[in-house]
């Protein structure tokens, strides 16, 4: 206990003290229920990225603590030659590094894989938040955090990249949409355009399976928030927006005049 009561004080610009103390106890009175669950997750490997140790080494704790393997590094170049060696599940990235903002990080690490990334940023500005999700991020959270909803957003993220992995086993035969030379198929979780694979992370793909099976009606940017989320819709999300821009760009579309996923202003998005 001595140990933990020096780590609330380090740990003080994330959340409240009292909190984490109440959280703390909380923690021991299920942590058969946590062990459990880490015996289903251990083969899930996260990525951490902060050069602020004391916030690395605290997220490092929670994750641990739900049975997740976590590898953690205080610098990009670290994190990279991380990933030609361990299979990485998730990764969390820090947008301030010290060799590399984590904007760059995860565009590098996009170039080939696919797995979910969130961003943690200090920073709250709406420009800083579509930078991330343009450049392959699936979810931000800003600083400080609730290292709960951090546990909830990693949970989310991985039952969708588990999802997408495992479709060719779990879906039915015959959930395949073909639009004008786009041909999607949700046995194989793959998107065709014209002959040629389009490399959708999984949450990009539930965007365009989820617009397809609504083809020729408007979504708005909520139903179609929450219907891929599962998270309540807050006003002025622009998580939605920074996600069609990805998917078009890697379509080669221009959003002025879109073959596929068009914009109806003011009210949402149709796939016609």
């Amino acid at each position: 206990m001595r140990h933990w009561n020096h780590r609330l004080k380090i740990y003080g610009r994330i959340m409240d003290e009292g909190y984490l103390q109440k959280l703390f106890a909380c923690s021991t009175m299920t942590s058969n229920k946590q062990t459990k669950e880490g015996n289903r997750q251990m083969a899930e490997s996260i990525l951490v990225v902060d050069d602020e140790q004391e916030i690395a080494d605290l997220v490092e704790v929670y994750l641990q603590n739900e049975g997740y393997t976590v590898h953690k590094f205080y610098n990009a170049k670290d994190a990279l030659n991380c990933l030609d060696k361990i299979t990485i599940s998730l990764a969390l990235l820090d947008v301030m590094l010290p060799d590399m903002d984590g904007f760059s990080l995860c565009r590098q690490i996009r170039q080939k894989f696919y797995f979910p990334i969130i961003m943690l940023t200090a920073k709250v500005e709406d420009m800083d938040k579509i930078m991330g999700l343009t450049v392959g991020a699936d979810d931000y959270i800003t600083k400080p955090f609730n290292p709960l909803e951090l546990m909830a957003r990693v949970k989310t993220q991985l039952r969708r990249y588990t999802r997408y992995n495992t479709a060719g086993v779990t879906q039915e035969q015959g959930e395949e949409i073909d639009i004008r030379g786009m041909h999607i198929s949700n046995i194989s979780h793959k998107c065709m355009l014209n002959g040629q694979e389009i490399a959708l992370t999984p949450l990009e793909f539930d965007i365009v399976w989820y617009l397809a099976r609504k083809r020729g009606k408007v979504v708005s940017s909520e139903e179609l928030f929450e219907a891929v989320w599962g998270e309540k819709y807050l006003d002025n999300n622009n998580t939605v927006m920074a996600h069609i821009a990805r998917i078009r760009d890697k379509m080669h579309e221009t959003a002025r005049k879109p073959k596929f996923i068009k914009t109806v202003w003011g009210v949402g998005y149709t796939i016609e």
